[in-house]
């Protein structure tokens, strides 16, 4: 492939160690199909906290306990969380907090702010015996070694999988079955590995999308997550001005700033494009012509200038393959434009 010949850098290493890694944290937490994560008991809200690519991890959660474990959950960002005098406090409500680290000073600081007013709490993160691990009620490791790379690419893959399967034991705990749920779960391994043989027309797509100054990053419902990922990651590798919105939300008046030169990416979960997006993405082509590109599925409902498909029908596994896409689109993109991927210019992971 074309990545052997040139020497890589930290991220592009990070991003092809994490089929192993994924495998790894199925084999520590599933046994027989049951997932082995202590959790509290009676817990009927979720609160989760996180800031950057882990934000993104706690959208992400939050639509799972949702869907899959019927679950009331919403995500903060750790900053806003600790602006606010008063928030949610009950014997039934449990919070979140994720970090690669275990040492982000504003998802440390929310932490222990919850603590103070007698809520549990949890932490998901790459790092034991770190400062949150240590002041959490009940916590779950990553598993993904140390990232070198600024830019956070198998510490979120970690983090996703960890939620997955955290939201798997909670349906189990209220006698859910989820055992073809948890089943699908391992074939994530596989598909990461099928996304990383598109590495070839990534680099092409991302050639085309190095071309641009402005890009869109657009989802409906659950890929928002992802949207919201891509426009980080190619942001803070290639220093492109990204934004995301989620689709629907995008034609009130955000939709005019198609009056400049932008590039429209559409990242879908599901198998098609609802009838409401084909509708809105076709409106934005007659209005504005921008060029298309749809990830995540073959489409002949809108004209696009690139697509990458990824043949995988359960959404919680494409998801994996999405984000392989995005972390090698924002790989690409940025060496394309000479950037150093692993140590972008003025930015550092955020710790204590």
């Amino acid at each position: 492939m074309s990545f052997l010949k040139r020497k890589l850098t930290s991220m592009e290493k990070e991003i092809f160690e994490q089929s192993v890694i994924v495998q790894n944290i199925l084999n520590a937490y599933i046994s027989d199909n049951n997932v082995n994560i202590d959790v509290p008991e009676n817990i009927d809200r979720i609160i989760i906290v996180a800031s950057g690519s882990s934000y993104h991890c706690a959208r992400y959660t939050a639509d799972l306990f949702g869907s899959i474990a019927g679950i009331e959950a919403s995500a903060v960002y750790s900053s806003e969380f600790l602006l606010k005098s008063k928030f949610a406090a009950s014997e039934n409500i449990l919070y979140i907090f994720i970090t690669q680290s275990g040492e982000t000073t504003d998802t440390n600081s929310a932490l222990l702010k919850a603590k103070e007013s007698g809520v549990k709490t949890f932490c998901i993160t790459n790092k034991e015996d770190s400062s949150i691990w240590n002041e959490a009620d009940y916590k779950i490791a990553c598993l993904a070694g140390e990232e070198k790379s600024i830019a956070a690419t198998k510490s979120l893959t970690s983090q996703m999988l960890c939620a997955a399967l955290l939201v798997s034991k909670f349906a189990q705990n209220k006698g859910m079955d989820v055992s073809d749920y948890v089943r699908d779960l391992k074939d994530i391994p596989d598909v990461i590995e099928r996304a990383l043989k598109l590495q070839p027309k990534i680099k092409q797509f991302a050639r085309f999308l190095s071309k641009y100054k402005n890009i869109i990053m657009t989802a409906d419902g659950d890929s928002y997550a992802l949207a919201k990922e891509a426009s980080l990651k190619v942001k803070e590798t290639s220093y492109i001005n990204t934004m995301s919105y989620i689709l629907g939300e995008f034609m009130h008046g955000h939709v005019a700033i198609l009056n400049n030169k932008h590039s429209v990416v559409v990242y879908i979960l599901n198998d098609e494009l609802t009838y409401t997006a084909t509708k809105n993405l076709n409106k934005i082509k007659e209005n504005y012509n921008p060029a298309i590109c749809v990830i995540g599925n073959k489409t002949n409902q809108v004209k696009s200038t690139y697509n990458i498909d990824i043949d995988c029908q359960k959404p919680i596994i494409k998801s994996f393959a999405l984000l392989v896409i995005i972390q090698l689109t924002a790989l690409e993109t940025a060496l394309k434009l000479h950037k150093n991927v692993d140590k972008p210019h003025g930015l550092n992971k955020v710790v204590k």
